[in-house]
């Protein structure tokens, strides 16, 4: 394990307890500059993750609550026209932070998800024509319910191919039910910033620049096209898809202290990476996925 990184699992198992695969995937997430939908009912952690994480690494951090009357302006700000100076004035919304919890983002309209689209893309935002950068880094955490619930709606196919990753927390186990149920800790444990914003730029150019084997990529590629050639998808894998496994194989590679990257590697993020973009329930794409790799050997 990366010394590093360890430190921030450590920290943030106080707050999440349990979770550390998920809290693994988030963090590759924010290694690989990617964002991240976390899909899963009301009270399972998804706050207190997205918080924990802007706090280890101290990171600016802003919360907006999407419901069916939020706007776009009440994302990405405003231009107002200013009577002393005789002048617009752009007025930033809560869009520029370094981390933006985007919470219960299906419960806003279409309208405004997609006010996210360019933020999440280009790392900026356009106003009367005029671009407005967004900090570094900048990472988008979004929390989605389940689509059966009343007043939900779904994630059109373009922004969900946005999210690097999709995981789910889950129902904790007794035990750590049990200390949440006591008070231990939880969201009142005190974090403080255990990295530099310096050493999760190495972190991440270092993600850049490390190589993949022809072996792993020829199994990223088999794998991509499964989906495309099975007949068994909608949505097959794009190339967009393609980059993304094989950047987040890196980045858990070097989660787990190694330059380079096995299949492990790859089967270990390809749900997170694809379930989403193949319209798969995130309850039960593991299922699906186990099929996908009884039907695409790894070539050794």
């Amino acid at each position: 394990m990366n010394t590093k990184i360890n430190t921030l699992l450590e920290a943030l198992s106080t707050v999440i307890y349990d979770k550390q695969p998920q809290v693994k995937l988030a963090i590759c997430s924010l290694l690989c500059k990617g964002h991240l939908l976390i899909e899963d009912l009301p009270g399972m952690g998804k706050t207190t993750l997205s918080h924990g994480l802007a706090e280890v690494l101290g990171l600016t951090y802003q919360r907006v609550q999407f419901t069916s009357d939020l706007l776009p302006a009440d994302i990405t700000g405003s231009t107002i026209f200013n009577t002393d100076k005789q002048s617009f004035v752009f007025h930033e919304g809560p869009v520029f932070t370094q981390v933006l919890l985007a919470d219960e983002i299906n419960r806003a309209s279409p309208k405004t998800q997609s006010a996210l689209l360019e933020a999440m893309e280009e790392r900026q935002v356009t106003m009367d024509g005029q671009s407005h950068s967004l900090p570094e880094p900048f990472f988008v955490i979004a929390t989605q319910n389940p689509l059966h619930q009343s007043g939900t709606h779904p994630l059109p196919e373009s922004q969900l191919d946005r999210f690097f990753m999709r995981v789910s927390l889950g129902y904790p186990s007794k035990e750590a039910e049990k200390k949440l149920i006591l008070g231990e800790h939880g969201r009142k444990a005190n974090l403080t910033q255990l990295m530099k914003l310096n050493t999760l730029s190495e972190l991440q150019l270092a993600i850049e620049e490390m190589e993949i084997k022809e072996q792993v990529v020829q199994y990223i590629l088999d794998l991509v096209s499964f989906t495309r050639e099975s007949g068994l998808f909608k949505d097959p894998l794009s190339p967009r898809a393609s980059i993304a496994l094989g950047t987040a194989s890196k980045a858990w590679a070097m989660i787990h202290g190694r330059d380079y990257v096995t299949h492990d590697d790859v089967q270990a993020v390809f749900p997170a990476v694809a379930g989403h973009r193949l319209n798969l329930d995130a309850m039960e794409q593991f299922r699906i996925i186990d099929d996908i790799y009884a039907q695409v050997p790894v070539q050794m």
